[in-house]
C-alpha cells in the first residue's frame, strides 16, 4: 500500500490495491517520511473511504481512542441495521463523543427530551446507542450516562437516511411543511412556529418521513390506546389520518396504528401550546 500524505503520526493517506484513495489509521503509520510503501498491513487498524475533505482536520483533533471507539460503533450498527451508512459518521460521531466527554467532566449531563419517543420509534437504533456506552467504555476507557445511548441512536438515524444529501433534506422540509397545512387547515388553527411544541413536533416528523422513506417498520403495541384516543379525540384523530392519507397518496409511505397514534400524541402538543 502506498502511503503518499501524512496526517499525523498515527493517520496518513494512502492508495490501496485497487488505486482508490484510503485513510489509514494506525501506530506509527504516518512517522516515516511519505511517500513510501507499506508492507506490514497489521500495522493498519483502520481504514476510511469516501471521506469528506471538511472532516480530515478531525482525526488529528480527536482523541485516537475515541476515533476508534466511534469507528467500531458504526462497524456494530452496519452489521445491526443491515446497511451501510455515511461513510462520515465514524467522524461526526467521535466528535459528538468527544464533546459529550467534556460536558462529563463539567458535570453537565443533559437529558434528550425526545429519549421516549427514539426508543419506542427505533427500538432497533436505541439498542445499538446501549451497547456504544460498553464499547466506549472498553475502548477509551470512558463511561457515559444511559441517557447518552439516545443521542447516539439518533446519530444513526440521521446516517441510514443520508440526510447529509441536499435533495433528501430539502424533500424532509417541503413534506414537514405540507403536514403542518394539513394540521392547521384541518384544526383550524395557526401554529407558533417558534415554539419547542412546534420543534418537537417537525423532528418527530423528520424520523418519521426518513424511517417511511427506507421502509423501516415499527412493533405495534400501542393499538388499544390508539383506539381509546380515537374515541375521545375524534378530530385529532381524523388529522392524523389525513396525514398517514397524504403519505400514501404522494409518497407511497404507509403509516401502521402506531405511527399514527404517535401523530396524535404529537398534534395533543401542539395544540396544548397553541391553545
Amino acid at each position: 500500500m502506498n502511503v503518499f500524505k501524512k496526517i499525523n503520526t498515527g493517520a496518513a493517506f494512502a492508495v490501496d490495491s485497487k488505486g482508490r484513495e484510503v485513510i489509514i489509521v494506525g501506530k506509527g503509520i504516518g512517522f516515516p517520511k511519505v511517500p513510501y510503501e507499506l508492507t506490514d498491513l497489521s500495522c493498519i487498524e483502520r481504514t476510511f473511504y469516501d471521506v469528506d475533505s471538511k472532516y480530515i482536520a478531525l482525526i488529528s483533533e480527536l482523541p485516537q481512542e475515541i476515533l476508534m471507539a466511534s469507528a467500531e460503533i458504526v462497524e456494530e450498527a452496519e452489521v445491526e441495521l443491515g446497511c451501510t451508512l455515511n461513510p462520515n459518521l465514524p467522524f461526526t460521531l467521535a466528535d459528538h463523543l468527544n464533546f459529550a466527554i467534556e460536558r462529563l467532566k463539567n458535570g453537565m449531563d443533559l437529558l434528550n427530551p425526545i429519549a421516549y419517543d427514539v426508543r419506542h420509534l427505533y427500538p432497533k437504533e436505541a439498542k445499538i446507542g446501549d451497547y456504544a456506552l460498553e464499547i466506549l467504555e472498553k475502548t477509551a476507557n470512558v463511561k457515559l450516562s444511559e441517557s447518552e445511548a439516545v443521542n447516539i441512536a439518533l446519530h444513526l438515524i440521521n446516517a441510514e437516511a443520508n440526510v447529509g444529501d441536499l435533495q433528501f433534506a430539502m424533500r424532509i422540509i417541503r413534506i414537514a411543511d405540507e403536514v403542518v397545512k394539513i394540521v392547521e387547515r384541518h384544526l383550524d388553527v395557526v401554529l407558533d412556529k417558534e415554539s419547542y411544541n412546534y420543534t418537537r413536533f417537525n423532528l418527530h416528523l423528520r424520523y418519521l418521513i426518513q424511517r417511511l422513506s427506507t421502509s423501516v417498520e415499527v412493533e405495534e403495541r400501542g393499538v388499544d390506546l390508539l383506539r381509546s384516543l380515537a374515541k375521545e379525540h375524534p378530530d385529532v384523530y381524523t388529522c392524523a389520518l389525513k396525514i398517514a392519507r397524504y403519505f400514501e397518496g404522494t409518497w407511497k409511505w404507509i403509516c401502521n396504528e402506531e405511527e399514527i397514534l404517535y401523530l396524535m400524541l404529537h398534534i395533543f402538543r401542539l395544540l396544548e401550546r397553541t391553545e
